[in-house]
């Protein structure tokens, strides 16, 4: 007698995406994730939970593509129907597959992406995401999860390897801005209840507004150019890792360790 397949780890979101949501956390990816992916030849990248139409599978192969030739794309989703829907847009390179946490797919996986996933889980199942996701990636190889908004203007994601998240990104269209913080309403699961004094991600938020307003005479050259220099001032006192080619992409990114929550290390 055949055995039943397992159930898929997770529970069914919302499913709300739109074309071109993730174009900056896959910006951002091609940038810096893009030669590991392309020495790794033939290897796979997940879509994890794409949702209720396929489009960020559709383009996540199109701009892996172009850096590396050899990626192939699974969409995972763990409500049945989506799946069967996305169907009709699989070709080469391109599958989708039933399935949640547990990723049940086989290769080499380099690549993992999670967006908008855990928004609607509980803080405390972070963590334990977090290291099924990571377990599951060949070395060198990388989990991205985040949150953004619904037409993806703004956007925040932490980057893991297999020991555990190294860093944190904020990027936005800048034109959407009113201060840096404004991207606190998008800071993924694992941050967004600790944007309160205290935390770390507070008191980092409150210096990047406060960076931002020393700015201001730069905001005639535009928003880039202002957000250019309150990064800089910024990376005086936080570990910010990335530089100018990346900040005037609208994004910054730091370490991990400086921003996390308190008491996470003995969480973890």
């Amino acid at each position: 007698m055949t055995s039943r397949a397992a159930r898929p780890v997770g529970a069914v979101t919302r499913g709300t995406t739109n074309p071109n949501r993730l174009r900056r956390m896959d910006r951002w990816i091609v940038a810096t994730h893009g030669a590991a992916l392309r020495r790794a030849g033939s290897c796979v990248a997940v879509d994890l939970g794409f949702g209720a139409a396929p489009w960020t599978a559709v383009e996540l192969l199109g701009r892996l593509r172009g850096v590396a030739p050899g990626v192939r794309v699974v969409g995972v989703e763990i409500e049945p129907e989506r799946v069967a829907a996305a169907k009709v847009y699989e070709r080469d390179g391109l599958s989708f597959v039933h399935g949640g946490f547990e990723v049940p797919v086989g290769g080499a996986l380099m690549l993992v992406r999670a967006a908008n996933v855990l928004r609607q889980y509980e803080e405390g199942a972070v963590a334990g995401v977090w290291e099924r996701l990571c377990s599951r990636i060949a070395p060198g190889g990388m989990v991205v999860e985040g949150t953004c908004d619904e037409v993806g203007r703004r956007h925040v994601w932490v980057a893991l390897g297999a020991e555990g998240p190294r860093t944190v990104t904020f990027a936005a269209r800048l034109g959407s801005l009113e201060r840096p913080s404004d991207l606190a309403e998008r800071l993924p699961k694992a941050l967004i209840h600790r944007n309160v004094p205290g935390e770390a991600v507070h008191a980092f938020l409150r210096d990047f507004d406060r960076a931002w307003a020393a700015a201001a005479p730069y905001a005639s050259y535009g928003a880039r150019q202002r957000w250019v220099r309150a990064v800089g001032e910024l990376g005086k006192d936080w570990p910010v890792v990335d530089g100018p080619v990346r900040w005037r992409q609208g994004e910054v990114t730091v370490e991990w360790g400086a921003l996390a929550p308190c008491g996470w290390a003995a969480a973890g």
